[in-house]
């Protein structure tokens, strides 16, 4: 029986750990998108938080990036992201798909200690996922080699420009090498994100996942998902739940639990003051 994900032309190798992590088939942007970044196109994807937008561009790049660069001895690829909790959340996701076929992923952000990142370059990394500023900080510093990118990827473009990443973003683009692929996926697709497209894409494929319109009066739809789960094991589905969900970042998690606020066990280790993981989601909210 054929897998939806290997009608795509992805591998037999990840479609099984796809199947391992749940997943059943591909949302409509990596059913759109996976064909043309297999091939090698670049890609103008307009598509909102929460459509499986991770999915449709690390799968294939994973795919391409193994198939080509089996030795890690500079990066093959690179994906640009705005903010560190979304860095973390995406290097997971590729870890995820990718551990289990070779795939060394590194994730490199501001407020981490330099010299490991550093360090973690100079092993060999097949991908490298960043956010702009501390990209730049490793590229001038000649701790990020980018003579091997086979493929650039700008998630979240239109954050990253909010933010005043655009001239670390213009400045990347042009050190990365002429003959690579492109992808760029964004929410909305102002003037700004289109003279970048413009000016960095050749002969883009364009996606475009519109989001469901509610009718008047009505409120949005809300996918909602119930697990019956043992009062014991709670916590521990919950962490296998944000383990499967790469798209936990604006969701309200509540779990009942017996006069207390904990973490999922996977996200104990990342806890931070701001009382969200590293990973994005956020706290479990105890109603006894």
């Amino acid at each position: 029986m054929k897998s939806p994900f290997t009608e795509l032309g992805l591998s037999k190798e990840l479609a099984q750990v796809l199947t391992g992590l749940g997943y059943e088939e591909p949302t409509p942007i990596q059913s759109q998108a996976i064909p043309p970044l297999l091939e090698g196109r670049d890609l103008l994807g307009q598509a909102a938080t929460g459509t499986g937008k991770t999915g449709a561009f690390a799968l294939p790049l994973l795919q391409r990036v193994l198939a080509a660069h089996r030795k890690t001895a500079h990066p093959a690829a690179l994906v640009l992201v705005p903010t560190r909790e979304l860095a973390i959340q995406v290097a997971e996701a590729l870890h995820s798909y990718g551990a289990k076929l070779g795939a060394v992923v590194l994730p490199i952000y501001g407020g981490a200690e330099f010299g490991r990142q550093a360090q973690a370059l100079k092993r060999g990394v097949h991908v490298v996922v960043a956010t702009p500023g501390r990209a730049l900080d490793h590229l001038r510093r000649g701790t990020l080699n980018m003579g091997g990118l086979a493929s650039v990827v700008l998630d979240e473009a239109d954050e990253m420009l909010d933010m005043g990443f655009a001239e670390d973003i213009e400045l990347i683009l042009d050190a990365a090498p002429a003959e690579r692929q492109t992808a760029l996926f964004s929410a909305t697709l102002p003037p700004r994100i289109a003279a970048i497209a413009d000016k960095h894409l050749r002969d883009p494929v364009r996606v475009l996942i519109t989001r469901e319109k509610a009718v008047k009066g009505t409120a949005p739809r809300v996918r909602q998902t119930a697990y019956i789960v043992q009062r014991a094991h709670k916590v521990a589905a919950l962490g296998r739940v944000l383990d499967l969900d790469h798209r936990c970042s604006p969701s309200s998690l509540h779990a009942h639990a017996p006069r207390s606020t904990s973490w999922p066990k996977s996200c104990a280790a990342a806890a931070t003051r701001s009382k969200r993981c590293t990973a994005g989601c956020h706290r479990i909210s105890a109603t006894a």
